[in-house]
């Protein structure tokens, strides 16, 4: 964790640590919401749906103005033609989740990608039938696993097991997941979990989690929705099987973002894994050929459907143009500051009223803090209470049943001053005035 017991905690040592900030120019490249007021919107909400990059209308703009003039004939003489759109993007998107370039596609929506991917990697046999998730998983992937067990002709009460649901845990320690899968390896296909939960913010140790499984034949997959773009990942030195995640949160890519997929090239390069086919999918020589056995693109994009949304893809193009100008190392350094920065500030003034659920120390959580409203003494100020205070003041984060307020402390555009007027305004929900009656 960073120190910040000698930072001077007022809005002029906020701004000194803005001034020292090697990436503080990169905020410029966002359009930042405004209040009523005019002033810039306290923006911790990146895990839900990240800002605007400003070069993004232009690369927009440049696939509509191609249409425009030429129509079809765009899909091979556009100034970047549509037809291998989707290839512009995959060596910046595998370099973000530590993958081969060949390991990597882009297509679809998260949950699908998931269905497509456990149509594969999901194969229930004999004592194998079972799948482990994490509690507090995203509530998309439980209805996906519990669906694909039963498309399996399986009992989901039966074969998901929920690690850490009966103790309620909001963190998971890795070790639990170690013995659980050393206890119950033989009845385990497969492993599904966030690389970063959704609700705690906690980072789960990939590696570690991926070496386990493997050690007792369990398949691994992750939903890396709030971990892409967020901390640095390293999927193929990891041995991770499969990977998906979505585009809109921290990559920026704007609502309904195309998805993410990773197949490991132990996996992609075997023609003979199954999967649901489609054309985009089938050897790139011979698509157009239209013949009737399908014989699959070596590596991820084996698993494409279909022909990709091209205006999306130029989005989310726009802003992984960004992460390659900085780099996923300096974004991590400047995210870790921050965050700690914030939580040093909460806990300085509140910790009697707030409990921080994301687990330290910054190897243990990303670009996020998950807090929890504690009751006080002599008041009865609850969770949501606070959130619409936060809102009602100008500062945009979210709220997650039953009483989670998260933040999302960005290192593209959030600043320290960000954090520190933040930190005023959470005390502010405690201590204002109420109207009177």
């Amino acid at each position: 964790m960073a120190s910040f017991s000698n930072i001077d905690a007022t809005v002029e040592g906020a701004m000194g640590l803005d001034a020292a900030d090697p990436l503080r120019a990169l905020r410029a490249q966002f359009h930042i919401p405004l209040t009523s007021e005019g002033q810039d919107v306290i923006y911790f909400t990146g895990n839900s749906l990240g800002l605007q990059p400003l070069s993004t209308r232009n690369a927009v703009n440049e696939v509509l103005d191609d249409w425009k003039e030429l129509g079809v004939d765009a899909h091979l003489k556009a100034k970047k033609p549509w037809m291998p759109y989707h290839e512009r993007l995959t060596s910046a998107m595998a370099s973000l989740v530590g993958a081969l370039p060949e390991e990597v596609v882009i297509m679809n929506s998260l949950t699908v990608n998931l269905h497509l991917l456990m149509a594969s990697f999901y194969r229930p046999s004999g004592l194998k039938r079972k799948i482990l998730i994490e509690h507090h998983a995203f509530a998309s992937d439980r209805y996906a696993v519990r669906s694909q067990i039963a498309w399996h002709g399986l009992d989901p009460t039966e074969n998901l097991i929920v690690l850490g649901e009966e103790e309620n845990l909001d963190v998971l320690d890795e070790s639990s997941i170690e013995s659980e899968l050393a206890e119950k390896g033989e009845e385990i296909a497969l492993l599904l979990i966030g690389g970063v939960n959704y609700y705690s913010g906690q980072l789960f140790d990939m590696k570690r989690i991926t070496q386990a499984a493997h050690d007792v034949g369990v398949m691994v997959g992750f939903d890396l929705a709030h971990a892409a773009g967020n901390v640095p990942l390293a999927l193929h030195d990891w041995d991770v099987d499969f990977a998906a995640w979505c585009s809109y949160k921290y990559l920026n890519a704007g609502p309904g973002g195309p998805a993410g997929v990773f197949v490991h090239d132990s996996h992609g390069n075997d023609p003979d894994v199954p999967r649901l086919a489609g054309w985009w999918g089938h050897d790139k020589s011979s698509r157009f050929e239209m013949p009737d056995e399908f014989n699959p693109i070596t590596g991820a994009e084996g698993w494409q459907l279909s022909n990709p949304p091209v205006l999306s893809l130029a989005a989310l193009k726009a802003s992984l143009d960004v992460f390659e100008s900085v780099g996923m190392d300096a974004l991590r350094e400047k995210s870790v500051k921050l965050s700690d920065y914030l939580r040093y500030l909460i806990e300085k003034t509140l910790s009697d009223r707030v409990e921080i659920i994301t687990p330290r120390p910054a190897s243990r959580h990303g670009a996020q803090l998950s807090l929890r409203v504690l009751p006080g003494e002599n008041d009865t100020v609850s969770g949501r209470a606070v959130f619409d205070y936060l809102a009602s003041v100008g500062t945009i984060c979210d709220w997650r049943e039953p009483d989670i307020i998260r933040l999302a402390p960005v290192p593209l555009y959030n600043s320290f001053t960000d954090a520190f007027r933040f930190a005023q305004q959470l005390k502010e929900a405690f201590h204002r005035e109420e109207p009177s009656s």
